[in-house]
This record gives structure tokens, sequence and C-alpha cells, in this order.
């Protein structure tokens, strides 16, 4: 289980590694009581783009309405865009809202993070994919897999092309985004925030698939960008005019 802390990165995690990477034909173990508490207590679940897609699909449901009723939604600490992770339910002894007794609702659209555990995937800026064990503490039965079988098991294959797009969408958004707030007036910054979620969150139609949406999506958010680059440059020049003249 990763610490609240490290969440950030537009639905990624960022933190430092401490275990080594597995190759997709190495074997790993790790016990399992059934119990279903890795879905209690969590606020570390988060969502990207493409799983917020695949639970709204799942449910029939717009994005935005179901990003209202089952996240919580945040600005990344380190990365400064937007961040979606599932909230839990505090009536329910803080459990997954879509954890229905030991058993969850949406399995066949379950978010990337739980279809992994007890793996967890990094992706490097040149689309590199990586899985590393993370500890587990439920104890029970003792299970055994190759990386590659747990993977396949899941489907992770079939979407690890769209994971690896989002998250380097992400990081080169983040350097964007790094350079903009330097520059942006607070009502500019709120605006680019909104564009930042219509694009990568909610600007979707879960009956089209998810990737060919992004690609439009960030040609958009990249003109509606320079459109608020563009009327903050303005008003900076309209601004050293202004005092130009008082000053004469």
């Amino acid at each position: 289980m990763l610490k609240q802390s490290q969440i950030d990165l537009c639905g990624r995690v960022d933190f430092t590694r401490e275990v080594p990477l597995l190759g997709r034909d190495e074997a790993f173990s790790f016990a399992c009581a059934g119990c279903g508490d890795c879905c209690r207590g969590r606020e570390d679940i988060v969502l990207s783009g493409f799983d917020l897609w695949r639970i709204a699909v799942r449910l029939r449901l717009p994005m935005r309405t179901v990003a209202r009723a089952f996240c919580k939604a945040s600005i990344g600490q380190v990365s400064r865009l937007p961040v979606l992770r599932l909230a839990p339910v505090r009536e329910e002894g803080n459990n997954c809202p879509f954890l229905t007794e030991d058993h969850c609702a949406i399995h066949e659209a379950e978010p990337l993070v739980c279809a992994l555990y007890p793996l967890a995937q990094e992706i490097t800026r040149e689309g590199e994919v990586g899985y590393f064990l993370q500890p587990t503490r439920c104890g029970g039965q003792v299970f055994e897999a190759k990386v590659g079988d747990y993977l396949a098991r899941y489907d992770v294959p079939a979407r690890e092309a769209t994971d690896v797009r989002w998250a380097q969408t992400c990081l080169a958004l983040e350097d964007r985004v790094e350079v903009l707030e330097a520059l942006f007036e607070p009502v500019f910054l709120r605006r680019m925030q909104q564009k930042l979620w219509q694009a990568l969150y909610y600007q979707y139609e879960i009956t089209q698939p998810f990737l060919p949406q992004l690609e439009k999506n960030l040609v958009w958010l990249e003109e509606e960008l320079e459109k608020l680059s563009a009327l903050q440059r303005r008003r900076n020049a309209r601004f050293d005019e202004t005092i130009e003249k008082i000053e004469r």
C-alpha cells in the first residue's frame, strides 16, 4: 500500500522505488487471505483518465458524474496536475465505494492500481514499462506466478499502450504547467486547471474509444493554453504601458 504523500502526477505515483524491477519471466509470490482488506481504508487508489472512462462505460454514466459520485479531486502537490482518487465511504468503514461485501462490483473495469496489486507499475519518460512487488501484510494462502502470466490474467498488456501514453502525457504536461504557473495570474491559473480537467478526465464520450479522444483533447488543450498565454501577455503589456505612463 502506498502512502498518501506519494500520490501525485495525474493518476500516477511519485516516490522513490526501493525494490528491484521484475522481469516478465520472473516469478514472485504473495500471501492473500481473500478478506478484501486491500479495498478498505485506502485513499491511494488513483485513477487515470482511462480508468475513469472504463468505470463510466461499466456504469453507463458520464465521466464527470462518476468522478463526482465516487472520487475525490485535487491538484497534485508535485505535478500541479489534476488527480482523481477513489473516495472511501466513511459510513461503511472507509471501504472502497465499489466494495460489496468482499467483492468488487466493477471487477471487469477495476482501476489499473487494483488490477496490478500486489504489483505496481513504473513508466519512464521514454515509455519503458517496469513492474515491481509491493509489500503485503494480509497473510493467508501463498500464491506464486510469473509476472507476465499475472499481468495477462488481468488483461494488463492489452491496455499497456494506453497507460504509457497517459503517463507520458502527464510527464509532458507537468513540465508545461510548471512554466505556465510562473506566468499566469490567479484568474488564468484557474482557467488552466479547468482546461486540464476537461482534457484529461471529463471531455469524453463513453460510446467512443478513449485513446483517440485523448489525442483530440490534447490538441484542443494546447490551443487553449496558447490562448491563455496570449491573454496573459497582452495583460502584462497593458500593465507595463500603464506603469510607463505613470513614470513619465
